[in-house]
C-alpha cells in the first residue's frame, strides 16, 4: 500500500506506533498504518488553522472549482477506489463501485452548493432597521468516519466543510483507513491547499478525539457511527459548545402492505436489506409484511437471497463479500441463534461457513417474535427478519416503538394511504416504494437518537457555517 502514514500539513508523517489493517476476506494483513497521538493532533490543528485563513477568504467560485476538479479526478479513478474499498472493507465489487461513485458525487454536489450560501436583506417590520443575514465558515471541523463506507462517509463530510470554507481533521475508522489516505493525493491534485485537510488514523481514538474537541479552534464535530459513541462525543462537545452533526444508529422498519407491487417490494427490500451487506444504519432491520401476502413475499425474498453468490469481493462474479471483522460476524450469528431459540424459522442461510474470512450467508428468518434481540438492535449483517401484521395503526405503532428514527421503508400502490403512513412514521427519511434513500442532493439524517443535523442537500453545507445577523440603518 502506497499511503499508510499520517497526512498532516500536506506531508506524510510516520509514527512510533502502527497498527495492522486486515483483509476480511482472507484474514491477511493488508498494510501497517501509522497511529496518531496527541502531538500529531496538535500539528494537524495548527496546519488546518493556517490553511483555513486563506481558504475561507477565497471566493465561493474558487472553492467550487477545486471541488469540481476533485469530482472529475475521482470519477476517472472509480475502479481504483472501488478495489481499495473491497480490500479493506470486504464489500463486493458492485457495492464498492457504487460507493465510490456515490462518494465522488458529493464533490460535484457541494461544488454547486459552494456558491449558494444565500443570505437575506429585508426591512424589520416594526422599526427602521434593515435585517442583513449572512453565513460564515464556522471554524475548524473534526470529522470522524465509520468503517462501513470508507470513502463516502469521508467525502460526505469533507466536501461540505470545504464548500463552507472550513479546514478539517479526519479520523477514519481503524478497520478501514486506507481509502481515505489514498484520497489525499487526489485532493492535492485538485488544488486543495496544503494543510486544509488532514488525516489521522489512530488506535487511540477516544483520547485523540477528546483532545481535539477541547481545542478552542475546533467549532464543529461531525460523526457517523453508533448512538452510544455519539452520546459520548456529545458530552465532550458540550464543554466547548461545539456544533454537532451526528448521523447515528438506526433500526429501520420496512412495511409491505397487501396492495404492494410484489416485484417492486422484493427489489426494494433486497436493496434496503443487502446494500453494503446490511452493514449500514439505513439497512432494513424489521420487515413487517401484511399477513395476506406474507407467504409469497417470504418465498420470493428467500429465493432472491439464496441466489446471491458469497465470496471474496475481488471476484467480479461475487454478490456478497465478508463482514468487516470477526466480532461483527459473530454478533450476526448470535442474533440468528437468539431468534430461532425464540421461535423464528430459518428460510435460507443461517450457518457460518467453514474456512478463512468473516463470511455470513444471506439469511431470511420468518415468524420472528417481538422478543427477539434482532428486533430491538441493529443486525448490521445480511439477515432479513420478517414479522407479519394485519392492522395499519398497529404496524405504525410497532415501527415507531424504538429509540431510533433514521429511515423507514413503505411499499404500497395506494399512494394516498402510503403518504399518510409516511407522515405518521417518526423517521427523518422514508423510502416510498424504494429501497434506497441516500442521495447527495437530499438532507440525510434522523430523528430521536438517530442523530442531529443533516448531511447532503443544502443543509449539509450549513452544518459547517454560522449564521450572522447585522442590524443596520441607512
Amino acid at each position: 500500500m502506497d499511503f499508510t502514514d499520517l497526512y498532516i500539513d500536506g506531508t506524510w508523517k510516520t509514527s512510533a506506533e502502527r497498527f495492522d489493517v486486515i483483509n476480511p476476506a482472507t484474514e491477511e494483513v493488508l498494510a501497517s498504518v501509522a497511529s496518531a497521538d496527541i502531538a500529531d493532533a496538535d500539528a494537524a490543528l495548527d496546519a488546518a488553522e493556517r490553511a483555513m485563513a486563506d481558504w475561507a477568504a477565497r471566493t465561493p467560485r474558487q472553492r467550487s472549482e477545486v471541488l469540481r476538479k476533485a469530482w472529475e479526478l475521482m470519477t476517472a479513478r472509480l475502479d481504483h477506489f472501488a478495489h481499495l474499498i473491497t480490500l479493506e472493507n470486504g464489500k463486493a465489487g458492485t457495492d464498492a463501485k457504487g460507493e465510490a461513485t456515490y462518494a465522488a458525487e458529493f464533490f460535484r454536489w457541494f461544488a454547486e452548493e459552494a456558491v449558494r450560501a444565500d443570505g437575506l436583506i429585508t426591512r424589520a417590520p416594526a422599526s427602521v432597521a434593515r435585517i442583513i443575514v449572512q453565513h460564515k465558515p464556522a471554524g475548524l471541523a473534526v470529522l470522524i468516519t465509520p468503517w462501513n463506507y470508507p470513502a463516502a462517509m469521508g467525502t460526505r463530510k469533507i466536501a461540505p466543510a470545504l464548500a463552507a470554507g472550513c479546514g478539517v481533521i479526519i479520523k477514519p475508522a481503524s478497520e478501514t483507513p486506507l481509502t481515505m489516505l489514498a484520497l489525499m493525493p487526489l485532493l492535492e491534485e485538485a488544488g486543495v491547499p496544503k494543510g486544509l485537510v488532514n488525516v489521522l488514523p489512530s488506535k487511540k481514538t477516544g483520547a485523540l478525539v477528546d483532545h481535539m474537541l477541547h481545542d478552542p479552534r475546533v467549532r464543529v464535530v461531525s460523526f457517523t457511527g453508533s448512538t452510544g459513541v455519539g452520546r459520548t462525543l456529545l458530552k465532550s462537545a458540550a464543554d466547548q459548545v461545539l456544533k454537532p452533526a451526528m448521523e447515528l444508529g438506526g433500526n429501520a422498519p420496512c412495511i409491505v402492505f397487501d396492495d404492494a407491487d410484489m416485484d417492486t417490494a422484493i427489489e426494494g427490500t433486497m436493496l434496503a436489506k443487502m446494500r453494503n451487506l446490511g452493514e449500514a444504519c439505513t439497512a432494513a432491520n424489521r420487515i413487517y409484511v401484511h399477513e395476506a401476502v406474507a407467504d409469497e413475499f417470504t418465498r420470493r425474498l428467500s429465493a432472491a437471497m439464496s441466489a446471491l453468490k458469497v465470496g471474496d469481493g475481488t471476484d467480479p462474479s461475487v454478490d456478497v463479500g465478508p463482514l468487516v471483522n470477526a466480532s461483527t460476524r459473530d454478533k450476526v450469528a448470535e442474533f440468528v441463534a437468539d431468534a430461532v431459540a425464540k421461535g423464528a424459522k430459518i428460510e435460507c442461510g443461517g450457518t457460518v461457513p467453514d474456512g478463512k474470512g468473516y463470511f455470513y450467508p444471506p439469511t431470511v428468518l420468518s415468524n420472528v417474535p417481538e422478543t427477539a434481540d434482532c428486533v430491538h438492535d441493529e443486525i448490521f449483517g445480511p439477515v432479513a427478519a420478517i414479522q407479519t401484521f394485519t392492522d395499519q395503526d398497529d404496524v405504525i405503532a410497532r415501527a415507531n416503538a424504538t429509540e431510533y428514527g433514521l429511515v423507514a421503508y413503505v411499499f404500497s400502490e395506494d399512494f394516498k394511504r402510503a403518504l399518510q403512513v409516511c407522515e405518521r412514521l417518526d423517521y427523518g427519511m422514508v423510502g416510498l416504494n424504494r429501497g434506497l434513500v441516500s442521495d447527495p442532493a437530499a438532507p440525510f439524517g434522523g430523528t430521536k437518537q438517530s442523530g442531529l443535523g443533516r448531511e447532503g442537500g443544502h443543509e449539509g453545507m450549513l452544518e459547517f457555517m454560522e449564521t450572522q445577523y447585522i442590524s443596520a440603518s441607512w
